[in-house]
């Protein structure tokens, strides 16, 4: 269980932050696409093209042509958002939430009726539609979005309910990507696939002999890469199954590191310590002692952990918002307001706001009534009613299926994307207030904690004679 805290307390605090830049680049996007002497400038900058060329090889090329700079973002800077994701996945199945199936029941289920319902209500506002094809748009959950909003509630947010929205998006990240993966791949070329699969077994090979090289996953990951995006597998399911192949397991137990740095430190002489004191040149068996202290340090944390305490501050303050600024740029001009309850848009804020809410809150009432799982601690119906809310905060993986569905260059579908964009800005910003306002509502007040806090923490009276 302490694990499990400290893993829910890690994940809102990497996400939190980076919910806020998102926001902002989010309103840099919606600002500049929208000022007369910026929009020419906003749309075609995505259009240069972009290349890492060594002869004749580019890496940055589909099918012999150059990625532009949003294909680029798209496809190759998402895959490193999905490898992320990948290794957190990973983690919590190893050590988080999800090691455990009876606490990982009440999140699997609830998220699956936050995916089942929103897609079942698109469904069935745009039967026969040409917006069909983009019924999984309102399925997905932004993680850092909606961790985002729980931070701004501070401690009065109960752990269990931390925990269960983290691990509600997590699961939501797993079915986003197998959609990606069985609905957006087409003209599959089997033989670069199987080179693919190839070169993946190797670094699973790797990964179990415990190969702990960066270099080994990123370089042969990067071919991995190619080859998906040229075999007509989207390329960002790649970085999913790069992720599973890095190791958990670090070459030194935390017994064997605190020997080894004891030892090393007991080597430096009591006597020495006024020459260390000052900034000093050390001495060719000094420099040997500290280094093999700074070997024993890299050994003890695996490289999971390693890649995805790096990983996260370029994925949530760069990757991430710079994904948002590209594709968040709706323009108003050619918009009418009867399209945010029309068409493509309702039927996404309708799949978030209400299809979120009701198969998250109804699917874990469901789960907890029959017995099968416990309410997260510390939690009542009405506060995980109002966490339910906030599962229709599906920015991020929401807008990467919208340029999916319908981001093909085709003029018509430009609207549609442009309509999708509106509706899953509008439902994200409705999801997150109505979900602060009923989390504020039924949290329990600062004073309230404050009072309840301090009368746990009294030592109990006894009375009696002894």
């Amino acid at each position: 269980m302490p694990q499990i805290l400290y893993t829910a307390r890690k994940t809102l605090k990497n996400y939190a932050n980076g919910g806020t830049v998102l926001m902002v680049a989010t309103a840099l996007a919606l600002l500049i696409v929208n000022l007369p002497f910026c929009t020419d400038f906003y749309n075609s900058l995505w259009t240069h093209k972009i290349a890492l060329q060594v002869g004749n090889f580019n890496l940055f090329s589909h099918h012999g042509e150059p990625m532009s700079i949003m294909g680029f973002i798209n496809d190759a800077l998402m895959a490193i958002f999905f490898f992320s994701v990948g290794l957190e996945i990973k983690r919590e199945i190893l050590v988080g939430e999800l090691s455990s199936f009876r606490q990982a029941l009440l999140p699997i289920i609830a998220a699956i009726g936050g995916m089942a319902i929103p897609v079942l209500i698109f469904f069935l506002i745009g039967r026969g539609s040409d917006y069909i094809g983009g019924a999984a748009i309102p399925m997905a959950t932004d993680i850092a979005f909606s961790l985002g909003v729980l931070a701004m509630l501070g401690n009065r947010v109960p752990v269990g309910l931390k925990i269960f929205l983290t691990t509600l998006a997590v699961v939501d990240d797993i079915g986003g990507i197998l959609v990606i993966a069985i609905f957006y791949s087409s003209h599959i070329s089997y033989l670069l696939l199987g080179i693919a699969a190839a070169l993946l077994l190797l670094l699973a090979c790797g990964g179990r002999l415990g190969i702990q090289s960066k270099i080994f996953y990123f370089g042969i990951g990067a071919f991995i890469w190619f080859l998906f995006l040229n075999a007509g597998i989207h390329p960002t399911i790649a970085g999913v199954l790069i992720a599973f192949c890095v190791p958990a397991r670090p070459i030194y137990a935390p017994e064997k590191y605190i020997k080894t740095i004891r030892r090393n430190i007991g080597l430096f002489a009591r006597e020495n310590d006024d020459t260390l004191n000052s900034r000093t040149i050390l001495d060719k068996k000094q420099m040997n002692w500290l280094k093999e202290i700074e070997t024993a340090s890299d050994k003890v944390i695996s490289p999971l952990q390693d890649m995805e305490d790096s990983l996260h501050p370029v994925v949530n303050y760069i990757i991430v918002p710079l994904f948002a600024f590209a594709n968040a740029g709706i323009f108003f001009g050619d918009l009418k307001l009867s399209a945010i309850v029309s068409g493509v848009s309702l039927a996404i804020i309708l799949g978030l706001v209400a299809g979120k809410f009701i198969g998250i809150f109804s699917f874990s009432w469901l789960c907890i009534r029959l017995g099968w799982a416990p309410m997260p601690e510390g939690t009542d119906y009405k506060q995980l009613a109002a966490v339910s809310m906030l599962g229709g905060i599906g920015f991020t993986v929401s807008l990467f299926i919208a340029n999916l569905s319908f981001g093909t260059g085709d003029p018509l579908l430009s609207q549609l994307l442009n309509n999708a964009k509106l509706g899953i800005v509008v439902a994200s910003l409705l999801a997150g207030l109505l979900g602060w306002i009923l989390l504020n509502a039924t949290l329990p007040k600062e004073k309230e904690l404050t009072t309840l806090t301090s009368t746990e923490d009294k030592e109990p009276i006894i009375s009696g004679k002894e």
